[in-house]
């Protein structure tokens, strides 16, 4: 299976249509141009999707890099 890291970059790089090989850990709405509110709903909508989960408002505020966005769906998706 992908690594988490991996399937997060794929998905801000679909979401923000940013190039793949831009996106990695330190990459936030300071260094990806379309990265905006609507944007991160697309991009919440995405994740839940993706992984199988559902964010909560405070969890959604902390996506605020990549390293967060990793560690959020890791520590949600422990077990499965």
């Amino acid at each position: 299976m992908t690594q988490p890291l991996d399937r997060v970059r794929r998905l801000v790089s679909d979401v923000f249509g940013a190039p793949l090989e831009t996106v990695n850990e330190d990459s936030s709405p300071d260094t990806v141009a379309n990265w905006d509110s609507l944007q991160q709903l697309n991009l919440v909508l995405a994740l839940e999707q993706e992984f199988g989960l559902q964010l909560d408002p405070e969890e959604i505020e902390a996506l605020t890099d990549v390293r967060s966005i990793v560690a959020i769906v890791a520590a949600k998706t422990q077990g499965d």
